[in-house]
C-alpha cells in the first residue's frame, strides 16, 4: 500500500489533498511558544504613561520648564523680525479693526450689551499671545457660542434684566473651568467620538438660524428671538408690512461690495488682497456713511461705556445645575472650533501643536 505525506508533497498535491474530500479545511500556521512569552515580557518592560511622563519631566531643564509654562518664550526666541514682522503687523491691524464690529454683533446675538463683546474680544487675544501655541489662531467670541448662550439664557430670564448678564458671566466661568479640567486630565480624545456629519449638520443649521435671526437688521423690523427655523420664518413673513427700504438698500450695497471684492481677489492673483480687505472696506464705508449723513432709518449701536468694569462675583448660582448641560455643550463646540482650526493651520504651516495645552489656553481666554 502506497503512503503519501503532506510534508513531501508539492503545493498542487497539498491543495488536492485538502480540498479533495469535498469539505474545506482551515490550515492554521504553527506559532512558536516563545513568541507569546517574548511579547508579554516586552509589554511588561515598557514604561507606563505616568512613568514616561515623569522621566520626561526629570529630563527638562529650567528653560524648558519656562517654555512649557509660557509658550510665548519659544516663539519670541525664534521670531524672524525682518521676514515676519511686516506681515504680522498688517494681519494684526486688519483683525483688530474687524474685531470691533464683529465682537459687538456677537454680543447682541447673545442678548448682551455690545460692550461685553469688546471685553471678550480683546482680553483673550492678550492671554492667548502669552499662553497659546498656535501662530495664526485668533480667539474670541464666535457666532455659534453666542447663539447657544442666547437660546439657553432666554428661556430662564428676560434678556433686558441684570440677571441675564450675571448668568452669561457665570456660564462663561463654568466653560472655562470645564476646559481647564479637560486640559489637565488630557481628556481631549473624547471629542473624537463626535462624528463629522453631526458637527457639519449642527454648524449648518446654526448658520441658518443665525442668518434668519439677524435678518431683522437687513429688513428694518424686529423678528422673534428663537432657535427654531419655522418660528423665525413665520415672524419674518408676519412683519413684512413693516419693511423699511433704507436699511435694505444699504445692506444690499455693502453685500454687493463684499461679493465683488471676493470675486476679484479669487480670480486675479494680483488683487488677492481684496478678498481679505472686503469686510474691512465695508465696515469703514458704512461707518463713514452713517457718521456723515446720519440717516434716521438706520439703527446704530449707540454710546459705548468707557473703561473696564469693576471686579465682582457673578450671581445666579441657584441656576448652576440648569446651566451645566449648556456649559458642557459650549465646551465641546469651543474645543472643536479652536483646536480643529489650530491643528489645520499648524499642519499647513509646518509646526506642531499641543492640543491639551490649547484647551488650557482657550479655558483661560474664557
Amino acid at each position: 500500500m502506497e503512503k503519501s505525506s503532506f510534508a513531501s508533497a508539492s503545493s498542487g498535491e497539498l491543495t488536492a489533498a485538502v480540498y479533495g474530500a469535498g469539505r474545506p479545511v482551515r490550515v492554521i500556521p504553527l506559532r512558536h511558544p516563545l513568541d507569546a512569552a517574548v511579547r508579554e515580557a516586552a509589554a511588561s518592560s515598557s514604561p507606563s504613561p505616568l512613568s514616561a511622563a515623569m522621566e520626561r519631566a526629570r529630563a527638562m531643564g529650567p528653560w524648558e520648564w519656562a517654555e512649557a509654562a509660557l509658550p510665548c518664550l519659544a516663539w519670541m526666541r525664534s521670531y524672524r523680525w525682518k521676514e515676519d514682522f511686516q506681515a504680522d503687523l498688517a494681519a494684526g491691524i486688519t483683525v483688530g479693526v474687524m474685531l470691533v464690529p464683529q465682537a459687538m454683533s456677537y454680543a447682541k446675538l447673545a442678548g448682551l450689551h455690545p460692550i461685553y463683546g469688546l471685553y471678550t474680544g480683546f482680553v483673550p487675544l492678550f492671554v492667548y499671545a502669552i499662553f497659546g501655541s498656535s501662530r495664526q489662531l485668533a480667539v474670541g467670541p464666535v457666532a455659534l457660542v453666542s447663539l447657544l448662550v442666547s437660546n439657553v439664557l432666554g428661556g430662564i430670564v428676560n434678556s433686558s434684566s441684570e440677571l441675564y448678564t450675571e448668568l452669561a458671566i457665570l456660564l462663561a466661568f463654568m466653560v472655562g473651568i470645564l476646559e481647564c479640567l479637560m486640559g489637565l486630565l488630557r481628556l481631549g480624545w473624547l471629542i473624537r467620538f463626535i462624528s463629522h456629519s453631526v458637527i457639519s449638520g449642527f454648524t449648518t443649521a446654526s448658520a441658518i438660524v443665525i442668518g434668519l435671526s439677524q435678518i431683522k437688521y437687513f429688513l428694518g423690523y424686529s423678528v422673534t428671538r428663537s432657535s427654531k427655523i419655522i418660528p423665525l420664518v413665520e415672524s419674518i413673513i408676519a412683519g413684512i408690512d413693516q419693511f423699511s427700504w433704507p436699511p435694505f438698500v444699504m445692506g444690499s450695497a455693502f453685500l454687493v461690495i463684499l461679493l465683488i471684492m471676493k470675486k476679484l481677489g479669487k480670480t486675479n492673483k494680483k488683487l488677492r488682497f481684496l478678498r481679505a480687505s472686503g469686510p474691512l472696506t465695508a465696515v469703514v464705508l458704512g461707518t463713514l456713511f452713517v457718521k456723515i449723513f446720519r440717516p434716521p432709518a438706520i439703527s446704530v449701536v449707540g454710546e459705548i461705556p468707557q473703561g473696564l468694569p469693576s471686579f465682582s462675583i457673578p450671581r445666579g448660582f441657584e441656576h448652576l445645575m440648569s446651566l451645566m448641560p449648556t456649559a458642557i455643550l459650549i465646551t465641546g463646540v469651543a474645543i472643536l472650533e479652536s483646536v480643529g482650526i489650530a491643528k489645520a493651520l499648524a499642519a499647513k504651516n509646518g509646526y506642531e501643536l499641543d492640543s491639551n495645552k490649547e484647551r488650557m489656553d482657550v479655558s483661560v481666554s474664557y
